[in-house]
């Protein structure tokens, strides 16, 4: 594992790509994990929904790297907070960020700049260091997120509530992750061998 930064699957694809394609990738970013909180399951022992939110925040961290992450994903929150329906289950507003769930919300920006920074040290192109990194940046949702629900639930249902029902489906996507990143590095080497 590299110590410097190394291409993102983004810088791949658009090896000089201006001011213009990356507000478009930041956009397209924010605009992905707005689709994915479409994906909501309720749970009814839990203000925390199943979403799909948290898979495109940790593969918007992979494709974009930390800064253009970061900053799709604190654009996603602006969206949400200026009272477009963003979030899970078409919420909006700064009331869903002050929630139960906002810890989860507040960690996105965080959690994506995790994974882009493992990323661009080379941690996609093996599948254990790509597992690593999306546990990684699930603990900082995680951490955040229950540090916000703790002011809402009692602290004897903390982790029933906000961690354990999503453990399984985090371990799901980070294997998959981790298959499809070295997976993509490998079929781009291949494409540069034959160009």
């Amino acid at each position: 594992m590299s110590a410097t930064r190394t291409l993102t699957l983004a810088d791949l694809a658009l090896p000089r790509a201006g001011v213009v394609h990356n507000v478009a990738l930041i956009v397209g970013a924010s605009i992905v994990t707005a689709i994915a909180a479409r994906v909501a399951v309720p749970l009814p022992w839990t203000p925390v929904p199943i979403t799909g939110q948290t898979f495109a925040v940790l593969l918007t961290g992979a494709v974009l790297g930390a800064r253009r992450a970061f900053l799709a994903q604190l654009l996603y929150l602006l969206e949400g907070a200026v009272g477009l329906p963003v979030f899970a289950g078409g919420a909006l507003g700064w009331a869903t960020l002050l929630g139960p769930t906002g810890g989860y919300l507040l960690a996105f920006p965080f959690a994506a700049a995790v994974v882009g920074t493992l990323c661009e040290r080379g941690w996609d192109r093996r599948f254990v260091t790509m597992f690593a990194a999306m546990l990684l940046g699930s603990t900082v949702l995680f951490a955040l997120g229950l540090a916000q629900l703790s002011r809402f639930v009692p602290g004897s249902t903390l982790l029933a509530q906000g961690l354990l029902p999503f453990v399984p489906g985090d371990l799901v996507k980070s294997a998959l992750a981790a298959l499809a990143f070295p997976a993509a590095w490998r079929l781009a080497a291949r494409g540069r061998d034959a160009a």
